[in-house]
């Protein structure tokens, strides 16, 4: 590998297998170039197939119905000394949830909004601000909520930028003959997923 190229975030491997997460896209990008410096970052993202399988079995419906992410975005060269990460973390953080909104969207969510926000601690100790959003997604004669969840956090020089969504309602579409996870479930497994991106 390259010295000017990043490695992947990391992600535990045991989250990812024991709740069926399958990588659906790997791609490194150069997000923005500045003066004395290219902001490159390395996304994966993950979708649950299983889920994915069980509900075009239900309906005949077969889309991601569920998705995580983890991106780490790291300046090339370094930023130089006295420029912490925190003089940069806004601008990060806004292109991240502007992003993340698009993403919905060309998923199909409309009706994208902000929702709360709270604090958490990554698993190595960072704090990270997570932002929800709330959505709807058309599928067929019916509009599915979803809701969907940020965090932007630093990490030794670099930046993390994971989360997801899921529709919240989606037991009501498959009908009670088929298992699927509730909101509550989703929304705990997305947010231990974030907590666990180093």
């Amino acid at each position: 590998m390259a010295p000017d190229r990043l490695r992947p975030p990391d992600l535990p491997e045991r989250l990812r297998s024991e709740n069926g997460w399958d990588l659906l896209e790997a791609r490194e990008e150069t997000l923005a170039t500045l003066p004395a410096a290219r902001v490159q970052g390395v996304t994966h993202v993950y979708e649950d197939e299983a889920l994915r399988e069980r509900v075009a079995d239900a309906t005949g419906v077969d889309r991601t119905w569920r998705f995580v992410f983890a991106t780490r975005v790291a300046f090339v060269p370094p930023l130089a000394p006295g420029i912490g990460t925190a003089m940069v973390l806004p601008m990060v953080s806004g292109e991240a949830h502007r992003a993340f909104v698009d993403d919905l969207e060309r998923r199909g969510v409309v009706n994208v909004s902000r929702g709360r926000s709270e604090r958490v601690r990554s698993t190595s100790g960072e704090r990270i601000r997570l932002r929800s959003y709330r959505g709807r997604l058309p599928v067929d004669d019916d509009a599915l909520a979803v809701e969907g969840w940020l965090g932007v956090w630093s990490v030794d020089g670099e930046f993390r930028i994971a989360g997801g969504a899921y529709p919240t309602d989606l037991d009501a579409f498959v009908g009670a003959e088929t298992a699927v996870p509730d909101a509550g479930e989703c929304r705990d497994e997305l947010l231990r997923i974030v907590r666990a991106v180093s």
